[in-house]
């Protein structure tokens, strides 16, 4: 017996003593995170795999994973031998975990996970649909906490504040607001679990969530007080003064279980899809319940003036790591071994050596037909070496105290085909034309999408991701109410018609299996552009400044409009990033910027 079946029969054994026929394993926390810290990689103990999202469900006799096509191949290696059955999400015939359950679950059954890691809305959904077996849920405990012996610990990193000229308004102003915001709903009290909103409202950060750098905590919010749920080991005297004067009452994290079961009579405002359903549960019988996305979310989207141009300065400086970057990729590929591993290594550190405290996100380096797959990650002993020919990729960012960076650029390492040519270039017409859009406020990205697809779908070609996803200020990469693409998907929460300050990403793409990937990725901020008699018009600027690889560019695709905005841009880069490089990498950037002609 290998070790993850051990795990998963001293599993069924806790599951036969609490009466349980299924036990559910997300890949999360317990305040929806995208990423997670060690302490909470559960599904990944129970299973094996490793890749950043799935769901696992272990029956009496059965176990599977669902994950999605990023990860079918490495998935596919992991499970091999642990009993694990994958589920290839979105495949044909291939139920959903919710379908699979609801065949399977027996009359009467019992559904047991952790309540504090599986949000609300997901739960209710769960005991709705296996109501109709009159089985039910059983949210109370943590199985995977009860058999893993040497479980890392909760992090607890030190918090620290964030100076207002960083942060452009004080805590004391966003408190305030959503006070405002409370009133507006008929609330007494806010409850808060997302980190990304805490941190933003109290000017803190932290260091607890792997590429986000925030805080494991709660918030409750009443009209006179303000109950902060954190490790208080976490907190020096500096950040306790602070929180002081902020009138805040610090509480251990884990009290706000005990403390939420004492509400009753009162009109809580909460985000279901975000709030655990341990938390939702201890509240919706006793009081009124007003489900809505938290206040913090859109105000914390609009970025203020000062965040911008504290962004506009990350941007540069980013903008010099990733122009020397590439300079040294061009100078050294053929020459010195390289492969995906070792070069976004470089990057990762050249990014230190510039200030970022750390990456945004995990970089994707990715060469030749690894590019096709749009969220690849190479692993250490499997990476590609890169050979002085094809298309690379990498797709990468950094967390800075001027705020967060998220770009991606495509680089002929050598020869490429006339069908690469053709592919880059219509990519590149993508990002120009959508980060040169101007329309009316009240638009959202469900509108914008098509500029950018426009090039592609004349000729039948698509991209399956998102053009566009808000980013944060020194917070997460991923950042709703904003996003750019034509579907609406319910789940992801980001069709909010865009504001000015708000800043998104501009990257379209194109993937052709077992060939060759593109994406050419800049950040763009919200502004307001001219007002006539039909309303206000906004436009986006760019905040990134990198050069655009020439050499895959075949210009007779291009329009003339096409041509000046690339020139216009490149002559930025060169304005702005050049004065940071050495003599060579300025006379080299002169010249990869120089105008192209139709």
């Amino acid at each position: 017996m290998n070790e993850i079946t051990n795990r998963i029969e001293r599993l069924r054994s806790r599951m036969e003593t609490y009466h349980m026929d299924a036990y559910l394993v997300p890949t999360a926390d317990f305040h929806e995170s995208e990423y997670v810290g060690p302490h909470f990689t559960c599904r990944k103990y129970i299973t094996g795999f490793t890749g950043s999202a799935g769901v696992a469900l272990i029956t009496k006799d059965w176990a599977g994973l669902w994950t999605d096509g990023r990860y079918f191949v490495q998935a596919a290696g992991e499970l091999k031998d642990s009993g694990v059955e994958l589920m290839k999400m979105g495949q044909p015939g291939v139920p959903t975990m919710e379908q699979y359950l609801e065949e399977h679950m027996p009359e009467q059954g019992v559904l047991g996970f952790d309540g504090r890691v599986i949000n609300s809305k997901t739960g209710e959904n769960l005991k709705e649909r296996l109501s109709l077996k009159q089985a039910v849920i059983c949210p109370d405990h943590d199985l995977i906490g009860e058999i893993w012996e040497d479980r890392p610990e909760l992090s607890a990193k030190p918090v620290w504040i964030l100076d207002e000229t960083y942060a452009g308004q004080s805590a004391s102003e966003k408190i305030a607001n959503v006070r405002a915001a409370m009133e507006k709903a008929y609330a007494d009290v806010h409850i808060l679990t997302t980190l990304d909103d805490i941190v933003w409202m109290l000017n803190i950060r932290g260091n607890d969530i792997p590429y986000n750098p925030v805080v494991l905590s709660y918030l409750m919010v009443t009209k006179e007080q303000l109950f902060f749920y954190v490790n208080p080991q976490v907190l020096s005297d500096e950040v306790q003064d602070y929180l002081n004067t902020l009138d805040v009452t610090v509480r251990p994290y884990n009290d706000i279980y005990a403390d939420v079961k004492e509400l009753k009579g009162h009109r809580i405002l909460l985000e279901k899809s975000r709030v655990n359903y341990a938390i939702y549960e201890s509240v919706q019988g006793q009081n009124q319940i007003v489900d809505q996305m938290n206040p913090t979310v859109y105000a914390k989207s609009q970025k203020n003036a000062t965040e911008i141009e504290n962004m506009k300065k990350a941007h540069i400086t980013d903008g010099v790591v990733m122009t020397k970057y590439i300079y040294w990729l061009k100078k050294n590929i053929g020459k010195i071994p390289m492969d995906e591993c070792s070069v976004a290594a470089y990057l990762d550190q050249l990014r230190l050596e510039h200030g970022a405290l750390e990456p945004s996100f995990p970089t994707i380096s990715a060469y030749g037909e690894n590019a096709a797959l749009c969220h690849y990650h190479a692993v250490p002993g499997h990476a590609a070496s890169l050979q002085a020919r094809g298309l690379y990729l990498v797709d990468s960012g950094g967390q800075y105290y001027e705020g967060s960076t998220d770009i991606t650029r495509t680089i002929a390492l050598g020869p490429v085909t006339e069908k690469e040519k053709e592919h880059y270039t219509l990519v590149l017409m993508s990002m120009l034309r959508l980060g040169h859009v101007k329309f009316m406020q009240g638009c959202s990205g469900l509108s914008l999408d098509y500029v950018a697809r426009e090039p592609l779908w004349r000729r039948g070609l698509d991209f399956n991701h998102g053009t566009g996803h808000g980013v944060g200020y020194l917070l997460n990469v991923h950042e709703r109410p904003i996003g750019i693409r034509y579907r609406v998907v319910p789940e992801r929460q980001d069709s909010a018609p865009f504001m000015p300050g708000m800043v998104c990403s501009d990257e379209p793409g194109l993937y052709i299996e077992g060939s060759h990937g593109i994406r050419t990725e800049n950040l763009v901020y919200c502004k307001k552009d001219e007002k006539t008699e039909y309303g206000q018009f906004l436009s986006f600027e760019y905040l990134t400044y990198v050069p655009i690889d020439l050499e895959p560019v075949d210009v007779s695709l291009m329009e003339e409009q096409d041509v000046a905005w690339l020139n216009e841009y490149h002559a930025q880069v060169y304005k702005k990033i050049a004065p940071y490089l050495t003599e060579e990498e300025t006379a080299w950037l002169k010249e990869v910027t120089r105008p192209l002609k139709k």
